[in-house]
């Protein structure tokens, strides 16, 4: 494993651009968003082009979900043979061409492959960027620019409702597609090109020992098994992807409001998702993360007790909705920072593909659950129950968090691994 370890490449830290690479994973970052926020548009448009309904399309949505979240523990091991600028550019590169050949589908099975493959690829952005982002910023700086990386991921989900449907109308869906795919291919080509590494996490990571010795210490870690604990019962009322999804569907089905009306307050819930993440990284870097994670969940708790409180005032529905999308986006960005700061370099990549596995998994699984809890209570009743849930989820996850050593204070560690 020494042998290993030494014959893994160290580029000097002075050869980095750390700057650099963080601007270039936040764009591709924000093109794989935009993929995510514009398929329900492109739905729209392709139903009747290919027949098909909405069983169809949910069965591609899941069949993607689930094979992004379990391609996230094979990056343990891949970057141990494969530096993350490989993995990131490659990915890069197959993720614009599956965008881009889309729009030229002629089938849905052909549409469904190229969705499938340009989600998979985009799977190394979360514990590949992330890890590669942390490696080259000290613990102190870390959490200002994970935070960066996500608000540039949320920037592409804000962007496509507003950008996104005009395209469509204007241009067609296969524009749209490619609007997401070409440039995406630009930035991962520069990626390849221009992005540089230290090693020096491949090189801890070998010398560490095994791939199963890795998953194994991120087990035996009591933080790291609270950091997973808290951010399984948050995914309940995660901003993007769960509570986003309910938010969006509320005024609709419980306040009959008109689509012009809910597309406002979809994209009102949605502007906090850029600002949010990017100022509590800044507070994070100066307080820890742990303090204002457990800010973030109290005020995002009573966020939705107001949003429930609102009932049918339309005023305050859209007050509740500005203090929403104020405090609940902060928590991806917070707790990913957490991790890296946690997790000691020679198990971050296993703590990464871990967490980034059980978050994919446990984000379904909330989404169905609260999807039958509306089901079974009806709109009314439903929703309030969901957001409900949701709120008490953040205030149960407030437990695990306090008892995280690590993230207290900027640059601190847990464990005896650093």
């Amino acid at each position: 494993m020494e042998d290993a370890a030494r014959a893994a490449p160290v580029v000097p830290a002075a050869a980095l651009r750390p700057r650099l690479t963080l601007g270039l994973l936040s764009a591709q970052h924000g093109f794989i968003h935009a993929q995510t926020a514009l398929l329900p548009l492109v739905f729209i448009a392709v139903t009747p082009v290919f027949g098909i309904g909405v069983g169809e399309m949910g069965l591609l949505l899941a069949v993607g979900n689930v094979l992004t979240g379990v391609v996230q523990l094979a990056y343990a091991p891949l970057q141990r043979v494969v530096s993350r600028r490989s993995l990131l550019g490659v990915g890069g590169l197959v993720f614009g061409a599956a965008m881009t050949a889309t729009g030229l589908a002629a089938s849905w099975g052909a549409f469904s492959l190229g969705t499938i493959a340009a989600r998979v690829a985009g799977s190394p952005q979360h514990p590949v960027g992330n890890a590669l982002i942390a490696e080259q910023r000290p613990g102190r700086a870390q959490a200002a620019a994970i935070a960066a990386h996500i608000a540039g991921g949320n920037l592409g989900t804000v962007a496509v409702p507003l950008v996104g449907a005009w395209v469509i109308v204007s241009f067609g869906w296969p524009v749209a597609m490619a609007a997401v795919g070409i440039p995406a291919l630009v930035v991962a080509g520069l990626i390849l090109g221009t992005v540089r590494e230290t090693g020096a996490d491949r090189a801890a990571a070998l010398a560490h020992g095994s791939v199963r010795a890795g998953f194994a210490a991120v087990l035996r870690e009591p933080d790291l098994r609270r950091l997973f604990a808290a951010s399984s019962i948050a995914a309940a009322g995660r901003g993007i992807g769960v509570l986003s999804r309910f938010l969006s569907l509320y005024p609709a089905r419980s306040r009959a409001l008109d689509a012009g009306t809910i597309a406002l307050m979809y994209t009102f819930l949605l502007a906090g998702s850029v600002p949010g993440p990017l100022i509590a990284g800044r507070l994070a870097g100066r307080h820890g993360h742990r303090p204002v994670l457990v800010g973030s969940y109290v005020a995002g708790a009573a966020a939705l007790v107001l949003l429930v409180v609102a009932g049918g005032s339309i005023p305050l529905v859209w007050l509740a909705i500005g203090f929403v999308g104020a405090f609940v986006f902060e928590e991806a960005s917070l707790l990913q920072g957490l991790l890296v700061e946690a997790a000691p370099a020679a198990i971050r990549d296993a703590a990464n593909s871990t967490y980034f596995t059980l978050m994919f998994l446990v984000g379904a699984a909330w989404a169905a659950l609260l999807g039958a809890l509306v089901a079974v209570l009806g709109d009314e009743a439903g929703f309030r129950a969901v957001f409900l849930l949701m709120a008490a989820s953040y205030l149960v996850a407030i437990v695990f968090v306090v008892g995280i050593r690590s993230g207290g204070r900027p640059g601190a560690r847990i464990g005896g691994l650093r």
